[in-house]
C-alpha cells in the first residue's frame, strides 16, 4: 500500500496551472519537524518535501496561509524525469 500521511507546514504554493486533461495543479513544498525513536535514541527529524495537489483539493490548498501547520494525506510518486519523489495529496486537515 502506497499512503502517506504527514503532519507539516506549507512553506511554498506555486501558481495553479492545468494539467492537459484540464484540471486544476498546484505545486507546494511542505516542511515537517518532529523527534522521533531510532534503536531507542531520540532523533530529531527535519524534511522538506515537494508536493502537487491535482483536481478539487487545490482549493483546500490554497486556503492553506503559508507556514500554516496541517495534516496531508495522500501517495508517493516518481517524479516525471523519474529522479525523485512527489506527496500527491488526497486529503489537507487544517490543525
Amino acid at each position: 500500500m502506497n499512503r502517506l500521511v504527514l503532519a507539516a507546514s506549507l512553506q511554498e504554493r506555486g501558481a495553479v496551472r492545468y494539467t492537459p486533461a484540464g484540471l486544476p495543479a498546484l505545486d507546494l513544498l511542505l516542511k515537517h519537524e518532529s523527534e522521533a525513536s531510532e534503536d531507542g535514541q531520540p532523533r530529531k527529524v527535519s524534511l522538506e518535501i515537494k508536493s502537487v495537489a491535482i483536481g478539487a483539493i487545490t482549493r483546500a490548498a490554497q486556503a492553506l496561509a503559508l507556514g500554516s501547520p496541517a495534516q496531508f494525506a495522500g501517495f508517493l510518486a516518481a517524479t516525471r524525469n523519474g529522479r525523485g519523489l512527489v506527496f500527491h495529496l488526497t486529503a489537507i486537515d487544517a490543525l
